[in-house]
Formats: structure tokens, C-alpha cells, sequence
């Protein structure tokens, strides 16, 4: 990630306002208001609890391993990385949200979706064994993704964890043995023979009329 993008990252202004009242009764007229309840809590600190304007939050959150500079009551601000997030299965609206106090230079560990790029060898198919990876890196530095190069590639091309390029100041969490990319010629489904259908003799039209 470029120190502009992470730059970025940190102007992620959302005002959190202060709550001492809970409950899934509290929750729900805190989303009917177009608010999330929250909890931001690490390093010690003793849980806060807050809510954050919905839709704000939600154009954050479309980014992974989101990182928001609460605006908290009084002024004082505080980085957070978002740990969890609880949405409704069926609407998918948002219910409630972990986050962890972060501080500048801090490193985390955070789990990185893997994405793929180029065409392998023809004939050739990619099989993406690891959708992510854990990495630890730079709180202010978290990378969308890492990227595996697969152009040109032959059959039986294997990619480890510990083969995938990270970013700079970044490191491999995972095992480097777990399988994270495989080239491979696609196996083609023998369906079988269409049986054929034996034709019955039918008895002459006089026949079936004297019958």
C-alpha cells in the first residue's frame, strides 16, 4: 500500500457518540435512528461504548481490515481497527461492531484476501486453495490484498504461502507449507454413453384393425 493510500486511510473520520445504555431493545432504536452500536476496546482500555452513523459506516466497512478515526465525545480522537462485524443474515444490515484501539507504529495481524492475476499455460486451470492469508503488518499500513502472479504458468505449477510476494514491512502469519495457488489441467466428466433406444416392430395397420 502506498504512503498515500495509507494516508488515507487515517483521515477515515466517523463521530462516535458515547452510550451507557444497552440491550437488544437499545440496539434496535439505535439502528431505527440510522445508527450502529459499537464497542472499541485493547491495550488495556476499558471498553467503550458507542454508536456510529450506519451509512457512513457501512461505505467504510467495503474496504477489508477498515481502519476509522473515531471522533470521540470531547474532542478526543482515537484509531481503531474494525475486528468483527455483526449483520442480520437475511437483511444484512449491520448490527454491532468490534473495535480494537490501535497505536501509530503498532503492528496487528490480519487476515488478507488472496486475488489472482494473468492467464496460466493453455489448457491450464487455477485452483485458489487459500482465499486469505494472516500477515502481520503496520496498523496504518494494512494491505487490501496480496496478489499472485499466475501468467504463463504450466500444470502442476505449485504456490505456497511462503512464495506469495507481501508488501513491504509486512510478514507471513500463515504457515509458509499451506497451499495457496495449484495449476492444473481440468479433468474432463465422462458422462457415459447415451443408452440407445431399441425400436419396437409395430404391427402392420391391418393387423391392429382386425384386433
Amino acid at each position: 500500500m502506498s504512503e498515500k493510500k495509507a494516508h488515507k486511510e487515517l483521515t477515515n473520520k466517523i463521530s462516535a457518540e458515547s452510550r451507557t445504555t444497552f440491550g437488544k431493545g437499545v440496539a434496535r432504536k439505535l439502528r431505527a435512528a440510522g445508527k450502529v452500536p459499537a464497542v472499541v476496546y485493547g491495550h488495556g482500555t476499558e471498553p467503550q461504548h458507542v454508536s456510529l452513523p450506519a451509512h457512513e459506516v457501512a461505505l467504510l466497512l467495503r474496504k477489508a481490515n477498515a481502519i476509522l478515526d473515531l471522533q470521540l465525545d470531547g474532542g478526543a480522537n482515537q484509531l481503531a481497527l474494525v475486528k468483527d462485524v455483526q449483520k442480520d443474515p437475511l437483511r444484512q444490515i449491520i448490527e454491532h461492531i468490534d473495535l480494537i484501539v490501535l497505536r501509530k507504529g503498532e503492528r496487528v495481524e490480519v487476515d488478507v484476501a488472496v486475488h489472482v492475476s494473468g492467464e496460466p499455460a493453455s489448457g491450464t486451470s487455477v485452483d485458489l486453495d487459500a482465499k486469505s492469508i494472516t500477515i502481520e503488518a503496520l496498523a496504518t499500513n494494512i494491505p487490501q490484498n496480496v496478489v499472485v502472479d499466475v501468467e504463463g504458468l504450466e500444470a502442476g505449477t505449485q504456490i505456497f504461502a511462503k512464495d506469495v510476494a507481501l508488501p513491504e514491512g509486512s510478514v507471513l502469519v500463515t504457515d509458509p507449507e499451506v497451499l495457496v495457488v495449484a495449476i492444473s489441467i481440468p479433468v474432463e466428466q465422462d458422462l457415459g454413453e447415451t443408452p440407445e433406444v431399441e425400436e419396437t416392430e409395430e404391427a402392420p395397420a391391418e393387423e391392429a384393425a382386425a384386433e
